[in-house]
């Protein structure tokens, strides 16, 4: 059992790296400079700050809303990340006087909810199914920790410790506690970030709690709502399984296959990932593993989006991946970078952090437009011109969760063991890192994902002996490696996706390695109904798509032949600077078809170039249709 806690990683922290790169810190910078600032705005604008001041009656207008906990403190996770990496004395005073106002709405018992202080008083617990007590707990648990551990100041991490003391005396097996969980993970992983930051075991105790409490019987929301109605009952008794949507369906060690709400699923799966690895449970990793290879192989679009339908906010059945339909929630696919990262932790296989950078390439980053200030909350893998970014939601989780995310991404490119550093993603800049005592820095350079070409210099105070882990990306069919200039043969030291380097390394060491990344066409499984006949075009980590604005209005009409030529090159002025690809084609003829709807000829074809641009920059210019899967010509 405890062989997991042996074998574990440790991330290194975002606050010991520096990202210096030519894709991703002009992100970080707009995330800092525009996001943030503009989702601040949002939050001040539409209630949600002042909510906290509690002074809301019954038959005023804007009345809260059960998530508005959520939104302040992801926003207040964001800025916190934000300001360990770049002090701004103005944001500081912001976000300590959106706390200070978080503090003020606290309870003298501990509990702290806006909406069931002053909408409905008198009723906290009683709806954990669909309320979201817990859910807004774990997040302003989060938003604690994460300030705590970039300013070291105390205020919210004391407040969100004493809500947590008194959640932990309402729940539990004990005489007298709530059997109960919530309807939305959440509290799961938020209580191990408390546990850590404070070392305080009850606090990882009552994660474990509530994970293994899920789906066991007599069921507690059968019981729970023999005594209320819940917040969302209009909309949940359309639901086809409620204890699937929620995945209480089963204990979660009895679960093999992602059903229901993909965020909350993620979200539990990220909890039970690092609850494995905390306690030695090798059932929970077990569990993960099923759990990984069925969303994997089975469930999750070449974007790394997962979710086919809107009507669940989540999973339907196997091979079910629609394009113009598809949910994809920007929350999920970032929930999916949460679980990854934290299998990767436990078992250092390169298949999790393919997976966290086809996500983050894809999937994550076209959740917010290029100026960082619209959002889309589902990803579409195609639109006929009627999908697009939008500044804020009503439900707004979406836009401070890519916030934070991008905000701490530093903390997602290494891991390191007692004798092992570990190279997960390839994000240009340093990093120090602790093994044996001294303190290491390991310099990247390149220009990914543009390119596959990355140098990692490294810096030591003296010569040591230690494992340097380079991940070979899945999409990579060659690969070459050299340190100090001297060629080293990859494939006698693979180790589950990634080249092991164990030797005597010295300051100045040069370790150079090149990724081959030609254009690729991917076809789905066959199962695939919608992409049968269909291909999408890949250069390393990024998809592509064809949009309206590079070639035509009807992009249907459009096909790829078996042996289209295709050429990368980059354009610095088209979308922030992207490598786009050109490609010959062809275009089905309407002229002949002016009169007629249906006819007995086939259509004809005629010669067409197309362009294609990286997924996550669509729809940042005029409006118009777009497509990822485009029909292939034999």
């Amino acid at each position: 059992m405890h062989v997991l806690n042996q074998n574990r990683l440790r991330p290194v922290s975002f606050s010991n790296v520096v990202i210096n790169d030519a894709f991703w810190s002009p992100r970080i910078k707009v995330n800092r400079e525009q996001t943030i600032p503009h989702q601040y705005k949002q939050c001040k604008e539409t209630g949600r700050i002042d909510a906290f001041k509690l002074d809301w009656k019954q038959g005023m207008d804007n009345e809260p809303h059960i998530f508005w906990d959520s939104d302040v403190a992801k926003w207040i996770e964001a800025a916190s990340y934000s300001l360990a990496t770049h002090p701004d004395p103005e944001l500081d005073r912001l976000v300590d006087e959106v706390i200070e106002l978080i503090a003020s709405a606290q309870q003298e018992d501990g509990y702290l909810n806006i909406y069931f202080s002053v909408v409905k008083p008198g009723m906290r617990w009683t709806d954990l199914r669909d309320a979201h007590e817990l859910y807004c707990a774990g997040h302003l648990i989060e938003a604690g920790v994460a300030h705590y551990e970039a300013t070291r100041k105390r205020t919210l991490l004391e407040v969100v410790c004493k809500y947590a003391d008194h959640i932990d005396s309402v729940f539990g097996r004990e005489e007298g506690k709530l059997r109960g969980y919530c309807g939305h993970q959440e509290i799961e992983l938020a209580l191990i970030k408390l546990y850590h930051a404070t070392g305080e075991e009850r606090y990882l105790k009552l994660s474990q709690y509530f994970i293994d409490e899920r789906g066991q019987k007599p069921h507690y929301f059968e019981l729970e709502k023999k005594d209320s109605t819940g917040y969302f009952e209009d909309i949940m008794r359309y639901m086809d399984n409620l204890k699937e949507y929620n995945q209480s369906h089963k204990p979660v060690r009895e679960q093999s296959k992602v059903v229901g709400h993909s965020v909350r699923a993620m979200y539990m799966y990220t909890a039970m990932a690092e609850l494995a690895g905390e306690t030695g449970d090798a059932s929970l990793l077990e569990a993960c593993e099923r759990l990984w290879e069925h969303l994997h192989l089975k469930n999750m679009f070449i974007t790394g989006g997962i979710g086919s339908t809107g009507k669940n906010e989540g999973f339907t059945f196997d091979y079910d991946l629609p394009n113009e339909t598809s949910y994809a929630e920007t929350c999920a696919s970032i929930g999916l970078v949460f679980w990854n990262h934290r299998m990767l932790q436990l078992e250092c296989e390169s298949k999790y952090a393919d997976a966290i950078e086809r996500a983050l390439f894809n999937g994550v980053i076209s959740g917010v437009s290029l100026d960082g200030k619209k959002f889309f909350y589902a990803n579409p893998l195609a639109s006929v011109g009627d999908r697009h970014r939008k500044e804020w939601f009503g439900c707004a989780c979406c836009p401070p969760n890519i916030a934070r995310l991008l905000a701490s991404l530093g903390g997602y490119i290494y891991s390191q063991s007692p004798d092992d550093i570990i190279v997960h993603q390839y994000i240009e800049g340093e990093a120090i890192i602790n093994i044996h005592g001294q303190q290491v820095k390991i310099g990247q350079k390149g220009n990914y994902p543009w390119d596959g070409h990355l140098t990692f210099l490294l810096g030591l105070e003296h010569e040591d002996k230690f494992g340097l882990k380079l991940r070979i990306p899945g999409w990579c069919k060659n690969a070459e490696l050299k340190v100090n200039h001297e060629r080293v043969n990859i494939l006698q030291n693979m180790d589950k996706g990634y080249v092991y380097l164990e030797r005597l390394w010295k300051d100045g060491d040069i370790i150079e390695l090149d990724l081959s990344m030609p254009i690729e066409k991917v076809y789905s499984h066959p199962n695939v109904r919608q992409n049968v006949h269909h291909t999408a075009i890949q250069r390393g980590p990024i998809v592509y798509c064809i949009e309206s604005a590079d070639n035509m209005e009807h992009l249907q009409r459009v096909m790829l032949p078996n042996d289209a030529n295709l050429t990368a090159i980059y354009d610095e002025s088209l979308l922030g600077g992207v490598v786009k690809i050109l490609g010959d084609a062809e275009v089905l003829d309407s002229h002949q078809w002016e009169n007629s709807l249906y006819r007995t000829e086939k259509p004809t074809s005629r010669p067409y170039q197309i362009t294609a641009i990286p997924y996550y920059a669509w729809d940042n210019r005029e409006s118009g249709q777009m497509r990822v899967w485009i029909p292939e010509k034999e």
